[in-house]
């Protein structure tokens, strides 16, 4: 199956590639969250 190919506006572009890099950045916050609650370094307050 080949790759399609689009063309979007720089501007779009760079709005598309932060989201990424935030949804990313928050998903290894969530990640280290778990593995923190997992391993007993979290206290129930």
């Amino acid at each position: 199956m080949a790759s399609e190919t689009i063309t979007i506006p720089k501007k779009e572009y760079e709005r598309l590639k932060k989201k990424e890099e935030v949804d990313t950045e928050l998903l290894e916050d969530i990640a280290h969250g778990i593995k923190d609650v997992l391993t007993g370094k979290v206290k129930e307050v």
